[in-house]
């Protein structure tokens, strides 16, 4: 299994290009977010103890959770030039990078990880969700395994066995391991959030439960608003799921998804003049949605408004060329 897994490494390293979440902050706006009333302490303290690994790494978590990750990272790595000797600083790195999408990066630090502990669980995980992504999953579960061995009750673990049984479209067993990890950490939000979509699909009101259970738990993402919209949406109770759409935008005015789907079931009720407002605010909020000019377009379409129509329908191409719609949609008007 090790070997299989560093195999896997090497072959990532060789394919994936870098991409940085260097800091492009300036030194003062550094300071300025170190000076935060949530930072101010911890930094009070590492001016006294400039040395200190521990405190730079707990720090970085509270950066992490402010979103400041490129200043996150910074004090990460400043924790494990202080102390070499923590796997869990060098994990957590790779863990950070590898949600940035620097796979190359993630790699070197998680191998370092590993050297320093061969049985740390935050770099086995990450590792199994390399697996995941590139859908070896047999890989995955022998990574997930070496935690659990160690760690029976890691809601993470459970959580991406669940990912897998997902992917494999095992709906029985992925609803059992989330259902699981919840069990030993109930506030294991992405768990709830899984629950929540599979039993949307499965078409049954306890999915509304659990994203209800997920927006307690941070008011500030606005998803779970959206997605029981969703469900709503899915078993044609559009009335309602205006609502909750509408409630997700009152939240946040920027979610374009809750526009777009307000937008498509305004077309549904032939309240085209409306729908089209919808998708408007879309082009607005998010310039390159393709989709959202080829359903402005189509209601264009469908109100008889030829030329708004192509021109929609070319501007979709233009940020989806094989957008085989909107192709189809300017073949129906006689356009190129």
């Amino acid at each position: 299994m090790q070997k299989a897994w560093m195999r896997f490494l090497y072959l990532v390293c060789g394919l994936v290009i870098f991409v940085s979440c260097k800091n492009k902050s300036t030194e003062n706006k550094d300071n300025i977010v170190f000076n935060d009333p949530a930072l101010k302490s911890i930094t009070d303290r590492i001016n006294n103890k400039p040395e200190n690994a521990a405190l730079y790494f707990e720090r970085a978590n509270i950066l992490h959770q402010m979103g400041k990750d490129s200043l996150a990272l910074n004090d990460y790595k400043k924790a494990a030039s202080f102390d070499s000797t923590k796997a869990e600083y060098f994990s957590t790195i790779g863990d950070l990078l590898f949600e940035h999408k620097d796979i190359n990066g993630s790699v070197q630090w998680l191998q370092k990880a590993i050297k320093l502990n061969p049985e740390d669980p935050k770099a086995h995980l990450k590792i199994a969700k390399m697996f995941l992504y590139i859908a070896q999953y047999d890989n995955a579960f022998a990574e997930i395994n070496v935690v659990m061995k160690h760690d029976p009750y890691n809601p993470e673990a459970y959580f991406l066995k669940g990912m897998i049984y997902k992917e494999r479209k095992d709906t029985s067993k992925a609803i059992s391991s989330f259902l699981t990890a919840i069990q030993v950490y109930p506030e294991y939000k992405p768990a709830i959030i899984q629950l929540g979509q599979l039993y949307t699909l499965q078409k049954n009101d306890i999915a509304l439960k659990y994203y209800d259970n997920a927006f307690k738990l941070d008011t500030t993402d606005v998803f779970p608003l959206f997605a029981k919209g969703v469900y709503y949406q899915n078993i044609k109770d559009y009335a309602k799921a205006k609502e909750e759409y509408t409630n997700c935008i009152i939240h946040d005015h920027q979610y374009a998804d809750a526009y777009f789907n307000m937008g498509w079931i305004l077309i549904q009720e032939d309240s085209l003049e409306k729908a089209q407002r919808q998708y408007d605010l879309v082009t607005k909020i998010d310039p390159v949605n393709a989709g959202a000019y080829y359903n402005r377009g189509l209601c264009s379409e469908l109100m008889n408004k030829k030329q708004d129509a192509i021109s929609d329908y070319k501007q979709a191409l233009v940020f989806n060329s094989k957008y085989q719609e909107a192709i189809d949609g300017l073949k129906r008007l006689g356009a190129k």
